[in-house]
C-alpha cells in the first residue's frame, strides 16, 4: 500500500498488486459504492498472471480512506472522489512509463469512471464500466421507489435471505459482504447531491468523450440498477450518438450486480482479460517497461 494526498489534503490510500518480471500494462480499479479496493484482491491476482500490475485506491469515504465515516464524502466531495482517480491515474503513469493504462470501475467507481472520461480525456488507453447504468435515470427511478436505495435493489428478490442478495447469486459472496464491516453503507448527502448534479448533467449527455478510447460496458441482466437492461442500454446508446468508435457491450445472463463475485465469474474474468488484451497491444518501444 501507498498513500499520495488529494486536492483538499486528504490522505487517499492506495492497494497495490505487481507481479514480478516485464509488465504488459496497467489496470487501475475504481471500486463501488459502501465497500473497499480489497474485495479485489482475488480480479488482481489474475491480472498478475497475465502480466498486469493492478492499482486500487480506497474512494474517500471508503476502506482506509474513511476519514470521516461511512460513505462521507464532504464538500464537494464527489468532484474530489473523481479527482483522485485521475490523480492515481497520473502516478501510475510515472511510475510505469511507457506501458498501456486501463481504468475499470464498478459500480460507484463506473459513474466516476464516465465522469473520469470527461474530464480526463485520453487519461487512460482503455476504460472498462462494470455493474453500471445511465445514473440519471437510475436515481429518478430510485426516487420514485420512495424507500431507501439499498432495500430497493434488494426488492426485486424478496423473499430475499439477506439485505444484500442483490449484489450475487453466490451465496458465500454475499455472506462475506455482509460480514465485512467496510461494506453496505450509502454515500452521504453531500456525495448524493454532488453525484446527482453529475448524473442529471454531464453524464446525461456525454458529447465530448475521447471517440478514440475503447469501452467496455458488462452487466448482469438481473442487476437492480438497470430495470432489466433498460438504463445500460440507454447508457451504450449515448456513447454510440457521442461517436465512441470501439465500444463493447456484454450481457451475463442470470448475473446480478457484482460480476466479478457471480457463479459464472471464470466467464466475466476470462471476457475481461481478452479484452484487455487487445486494447494494450504492447509496442515494441514498451517491451519490458516497469
Amino acid at each position: 500500500m501507498f498513500t499520495f494526498t488529494s486536492a483538499d489534503g486528504l490522505t487517499v490510500h492506495v492497494h497495490a498488486w505487481v507481479p514480478d518480471g516485464p509488465l504488459r500494462g496497467i489496470v487501475q480499479i475504481s471500486h463501488g459504492m459502501g465497500e473497499h479496493a480489497l474485495r479485489y484482491a482475488p480480479l488482481a491476482a489474475d491480472l498478475n498472471a497475465r502480466g498486469y500490475a493492478v492499482y486500487a485506491n480506497d474512494h474517500r469515504g471508503h476502506g482506509a480512506t474513511m476519514h470521516a465515516g461511512p460513505g462521507v464524502l464532504g464538500e464537494d466531495g464527489w468532484s474530489l472522489l473523481v479527482a483522485d482517480v485521475a490523480a492515481l491515474s497520473r502516478l501510475l503513469r510515472e511510475r510505469h512509463t511507457g506501458l498501456p493504462l486501463v481504468l475499470l470501475g464498478h459500480s460507484l467507481g463506473s459513474f466516476a469512471a464516465q465522469q473520469y472520461l470527461l474530464d480526463h480525456p485520453r487519461l487512460a488507453d482503455g476504460v472498462a464500466l462494470s455493474g453500471t447504468t445511465a445514473v440519471d435515470l437510475l436515481l429518478v427511478d430510485l426516487a420514485r421507489q420512495g424507500t431507501d436505495p439499498l432495500t430497493a435493489l434488494n426488492a426485486p428478490f424478496q423473499p430475499a435471505r439477506t439485505p444484500a442478495d442483490w449484489i450475487s447469486r453466490d451465496q458465500a459472496q454475499v455472506d462475506a459482504y455482509m460480514a465485512d464491516p467496510l461494506c453496505g453503507f450509502a454515500l452521504d448527502a453531500e456525495g448524493m447531491d454532488g453525484l446527482t448534479a453529475a448524473a442529471m448533467g454531464r453524464l446525461a449527455n456525454p458529447f465530448g468523450v475521447p471517440q478514440d478510447t475503447p469501452v467496455y460496458v458488462l452487466v448482469g441482466d438481473r442487476d437492480p440498477l438497470n430495470q432489466g437492461l433498460a438504463f445500460s442500454d440507454q447508457l451504450v446508446e449515448r456513447y454510440r450518438e457521442a461517436g465512441v468508435a470501439d465500444l463493447v457491450y456484454r450481457v451475463y445472463d442470470g448475473a446480478r450486480h457484482e460480476l466479478f463475485n457471480e457463479t459464472d465469474r471464470d466467464l466475466v474474468v476470462a471476457d475481461l482479460l481478452d479484452w484487455i488484451r487487445r486494447v494494450t497491444v504492447r509496442r515494441p518501444d514498451t517491451e519490458g517497461a516497469r
